[in-house]
């Protein structure tokens, strides 16, 4: 490979596969001589196949520990690194291209023309400004508007390939397959909620055969985006979600700042748990960053399947995991749902154990909730002592992914349920079949 210039991709088991198999893989300009990994446990010191490698990379691409970077580069002759992970400050991305720029190393982003795949079906796209600003409660409201209207919409999440790198496509048509899968909890979260409202969800870490898989079976291609990231496909109309009740994040966070300028429409998302002022800060920003998209504002609307077990008890609140690490919630719905039932919310930080407990020390921030954490069967074990070990009459899962499903949960437990409700005229679905409508001709 000599002429190439090395590279690294800094990454998060995500972005990264996805930039090295659109950009890289057949790229003579480029010889990648590893990934970086951080955000998600059990990714580096791992190897990314030869089988998705291709050809150039016949023993396939080692995957270190992102804090090894400037070894790396110094040991391995790098010239350039490519950051490509998201829900991350714009200071936290200059601090990485300062620690390359000080071994020698050139930083690049790669942007939309060079990593976007163009889709034959129209392709509607739900991103956001921050993770855990409730993609997927617009999502699934997206996919009712349209199945109700007689389309096929399928859906592709980002990926989140926490497993076997090897499953380059994925489906995923029933609970059944997915609880039968072996995938992490962080998946199920995911996965789970669009099959049970009769959806195909498709994910992996090869996204032009999954586009192609997904447009044979649909007519309609659904972007349910991962944390604040960019679509992999060139959407035909970009919806991006906005949290008010964390006002003044919106043009500070990479890839989110970019997701609300290319928005088509943005939603004000859980409107009814924020102030008018921050309503107001958060509508006023997202104008700002793009004066032409439509503006929705939106409820997320909580239940509780058994309510009986949770009001005015003693209850464990277990939370989305992505939203209350990387995404700096203190808590989320479960939390919310369990204070409008009455019930007092049992603090579990001095219970937790194993990789709970290592997530609290990483994560200080957290509230007085779990983290539904399971990117392994050992997290998982963690997960069910720490669980186990809170004393409380029952346990609240705010996570969309049934954990006693996967893990023995020997308290009683409710779910919640969250639902998004238009507040605004005209309605978002208003405006997303319009759009189809125009696109489908």
């Amino acid at each position: 490979m000599d002429g190439r210039r090395k590279a690294i991709i800094m990454g998060a088991a995500g972005r990264d596969f996805h930039n090295f198999n659109v950009f890289f893989r057949q790229n003579l300009q480029y010889e990648v001589v590893a990934f970086t990994a951080t955000q998600i446990p059990y990714i580096s010191n791992r190897t990314y196949p030869p089988s998705l490698s291709g050809a150039y990379y016949p023993h396939g691409i080692p995957i270190f520990p992102e804090s090894e970077l400037p070894r790396l580069i110094r040991t391995r002759g790098v010239e350039d690194v490519f950051f490509c992970y998201s829900d991350v400050s714009h200071e936290h991305v200059m601090h990485a291209a300062s620690v390359a720029m000080a071994e020698g190393a050139s930083f690049h982003l790669l942007g939309p023309n060079d990593t976007m795949l163009k889709s034959r079906r129209p392709v509607v796209a739900v991103v956001a400004a921050r993770t855990g600003a409730g993609k997927s409660t617009i999502s699934r409201y997206i996919f009712r508007a349209l199945s109700w209207e007689g389309w096929r919409p399928v859906v592709v999440r980002h990926p989140m390939p926490y497993g076997k790198f090897e499953r380059a496509v994925e489906r995923y048509g029933s609970v059944e397959e997915v609880v039968s899968s072996g995938i992490t909890v962080e998946e199920m979260e995911e996965y789970e909620q669009h099959v049970e409202q009769g959806g195909v969800v498709y994910s992996g870490v090869d996204y032009g055969e999954i586009l192609r898989l997904a447009e044979e079976e649909g007519d309609i291609v659904m972007w349910d985006g991962g944390n604040n990231d960019m679509p992999f496909y060139s959407p035909d109309l970009t919806i991006t979600v906005l949290d008010p009740t964390r006002p003044g994040q919106e043009a500070k966070y990479h890839p989110g700042e970019a997701n609300i300028r290319m928005a088509d429409v943005l939603v004000v998302n859980k409107v009814n748990v924020a102030s008018r002022e921050q309503v107001e800060e958060t509508v006023k920003a997202g104008k700002s960053l793009a004066p032409e998209a439509e503006v929705v504002l939106m409820e997320s609307v909580e239940s509780v399947d058994r309510p009986e077990l949770v009001r005015g008890k003693d209850v464990l609140v277990v939370e989305d995991g992505p939203s209350v690490t990387h995404g700096g919630l203190r808590e989320a719905v479960g939390a919310s749902a369990a204070r409008r039932e009455g019930a007092r919310l049992v603090d579990p930080r001095k219970y937790a154990v194993g990789s709970i407990k290592e997530s609290y020390e990483m994560y200080p921030h957290i509230g007085e909730v779990m983290p539904s954490l399971g990117y392994s069967k050992e997290q998982l074990k963690d997960l069910e002592a720490s669980i186990d070990a809170v004393p409380c009459d029952a346990v609240l899962l705010g996570t969309p992914a049934n954990l006693s499903l996967v893990i023995d949960i020997r308290k009683p437990v409710a779910r919640v349920r969250f639902e998004a409700r238009d507040v605004s005229q005209p309605a978002l679905k208003d405006l997303v079949l319009e759009r189809v409508r125009r696109l489908k001709g």
